[in-house]
């Protein structure tokens, strides 16, 4: 990306032409913004979040349903009063019932008609409003739950080192924060308060019953609750493999979608459109056939207990219809039971539903738990202490390192930084240039020796404070969806708008910013895909500028960037580098023949070390990078 015409530093640029073509992401319409604004005219102040952030000191107990509701213990007594008010004026209606014949038509007496009446209406009303209380109650008290679990999961994840991102998918990931954490809100708000409902239903009935006809309630009992006992537990073995598959299998599908849209440019480059179609068609299959697993067990679990249910009406309707002629019964006692018995079977039926719910809220814990139950790689000791303020000195001191089980990627290296020298390190692909760098950053920590600052080892330090007086600029720049400002600002988000154009000014992309429509306030696709290679990563170091620290790290930051860019990326550094210890994974010897000493690694070991005339006239391994270099450059200095 030079500045010639049609860049930042000469023609319009991505967000200028999209502006020019009415495209997205040139600016918000004016009508559009007149909306928002009378929307937020509208919205009610809400206080700063207060932020608490441990990096050391947070939950680490097994996460379970019981530890995630005990803090709610009191609140979920209230909701348990409610319940029960609902729960016993609910099932009034039988018992009236049998008044209202027995004592009513029976024997003509209209007042006590009227009076089951009134009461069967009070009953009803009662029933409601503890009905609408409970829901409203529970409702307020999920939605705090799960906003707490959102944070306590988010939070986990950035505590995660490097490591763990590149072990699991980004779309596995986002399930745990979603569907996850859905499929638990749904326990919760619907599945856990309707069961305690059920149950106490099926409480209140079976003492009732017991009251009303002992010989018909033992035969109820003994008809439906082993019937019942057999089969949930069944459906309980079958249901809880299932709802696993079903859980894993929704993270595939997330994980295949979100990998596409982030290769969508590789896929269509190699026209594997259709490919990618009949796998993630593979995906969901798999999905599909999880959920069928489970629909199944349903579809044979939910009628098998109904037509239970009918059979132990048709057995209570002879035996107690005997009885009545009889005159062992009452034929008001008799309407009661068989409307118990239909309510009965009501609630089994629901806690069949619920039990699937159950299920489902299950395996999402169990994988929350799992996620939860994740230490960091890079830990921060308990009595880390802050970083103070430092001059840059850097040293690696036998330093042995490889990623997870895998052989070690560097091996015994040892190097020294004084304050305010620049560092460039060099060698081939692979070689262990980019992991120098991830140590110095603390994003790893080494597997043997030492990395300190100014003294200090890096694992004693507070994260924070480390990484406040370090600015990282890393291969690949990342750019987040907003304004050009908020990505600036991103490393420091207190800075003024002078100070956001002043970082811009360092790396020279001030006067193009300022051509943009909104100039720092202009918008920036997600990603920075609006923007070239080129304009992230100066967005990308403008940001590391504006952190203003003692130490800076670029992981081959130029390597993205054209020859005129790249001189003007140079020209700042020498600038700004004055004074501040620098470590430059450099791709391009140009760029590490500027600084003051380079180290050339291979296979995990600095094999030389100096100043780039003593490597030169050394005859070894960089004089052969700068001779090979040399002879693809053309009469005019450029790459050929």
């Amino acid at each position: 990306m030079g500045f010639g015409p049609g860049t930042w530093g000469g023609g319009p640029s991505s967000v200028q032409a999209n502006a020019a073509a009415g495209l997205p992401f040139a600016g918000v319409p004016g009508p559009l913004q007149d909306a928002v604004e009378k929307v937020l005219e509208t919205e009610p102040e809400y206080p700063e979040p207060v932020i608490m952030f441990d990096r050391a000191n947070y939950d680490r107990r097994p996460f379970t349903l019981r530890t995630f509701l005990r803090p709610e213990l009191r609140s979920l007594g209230g909701v348990f009063v409610l319940v029960l008010l609902e729960t016993i004026f609910l099932q009034a209606g039988p018992l009236l019932t049998e008044i209202g014949i027995d004592n009513g038509i029976s024997n003509g007496n209209k007042g006590v008609l009227v009076a089951v009446a009134i009461a069967y209406v009070g009953a009803i009303i009662i029933s409601g409003v503890s009905s609408w209380l409970r829901t409203a109650y529970t409702g307020r008290l999920g939605e705090k739950l799960m906003y707490q679990l959102r944070v306590r999961v988010f939070s986990h994840l950035q505590r995660q080192s490097l490591g763990y991102y590149t072990n699991e998918k980004a779309g596995v990931l986002m399930t745990r924060m979603t569907s996850d954490i859905e499929a638990l809100t749904q326990l919760f708000q619907e599945g856990l308060v309707n069961f305690a409902v059920q149950a106490l239903t099926l409480v209140v009935i079976t003492i009732v019953l017991f009251t009303r006809s002992v010989p018909l309630a033992l035969l109820t009992l003994l008809v439906v609750v082993p019937a019942t006992f057999l089969m949930s537990i069944w459906f309980g073995k079958v249901s809880e493999t299932g709802y696993r598959r079903v859980r894993d299998r929704i993270a595939d599908v997330l994980s295949d979608i979100s990998e596409s849209l982030a290769g969508i440019r590789v896929i269509a480059a190699y026209n594997r459109r259709r490919q990618n179609t009949v796998h993630h068609i593979n995906v969901v299959g798999a999905h599909l056939d999880a959920n069928l697993h489970t629909t199944r067990a349903s579809a044979i679990y939910a009628p098998g207990t109904e037509a239970v249910g009918t059979i132990a009406q048709a057995i209570l309707l002879l035996v107690g219809g005997h009885m009545v002629l009889n005159g062992d019964l009452k034929v008001g006692t008799l309407s009661a039971f068989i409307l118990y018995v239909g309510a009965f079977f009501a609630p089994m039926q629901q806690l069949v539903q619920l039990y699937s719910s159950y299920q489902a809220g299950q395996a999402s814990i169990n994988k929350l738990r799992e996620l939860l139950a994740t230490e960091p790689e890079v830990i921060e000791k308990p009595d880390a202490y802050d970083l103070p303020p430092i001059k840059g000195e850097i040293v690696l001191d036998h330093v042995t390192f490889g990623y997870g089980d895998g052989a070690p990627v560097l091996r015994d290296v040892s190097l020294h930084i004084p304050p305010g020298e620049s560092l460039a390190i060099v060698g081939t692909t692979g070689a262990g240039k980019s992991t120098v760098a991830k140590l110095i950053s603390r994003f790893y920590d080494p597997s043997e020796g030492i990395v300190t600052l100014d003294g200090h080892d890096l694992r004693d330090l507070t994260i924070t404070s480390m990484r406040t007086q370090l600015g990282v600029v890393p291969q690949e720049p990342f750019l987040f969806h907003g304004t050009i400002r908020d990505n600036v600002a991103f490393s420091n988000p207190d800075a003024s708008d002078e100070e956001v154009l002043e970082a811009c000014r360092a790396v020279g992309i001030d006067d193009a910013v300022n051509r943009l429509p909104g100039g720092i306030n202009a918008l920036v696709h997600e990603r920075g895909s609006s923007l070239s290679a080129g304009e992230r990563q100066l967005l990308a170091l403008a940001r590391a500028f504006l952190a203003k620290p003692r130490v800076l790290v670029l992981d081959e930051a130029t390597s993205n960037l054209d020859l005129r860019s790249e001189a003007k990326i140079e020209h700042a550094l020498d600038t700004l580098l004055e004074g501040r210890s620098a470590v430059i994974i450099a791709h391009r010897l140009a760029t590490a023949m500027r600084c003051d000493r380079i180290a050339v690694v291979e296979a995990g070991q600095v094999v030389e070390h100096g100043t780039h005339a003593e490597l030169v006239a050394l005859g070894g391994r960089y004089a052969e990078m700068y001779a090979t270099w040399l002879a693809h450059l053309d009469p005019h200095g450029a790459h050929a």
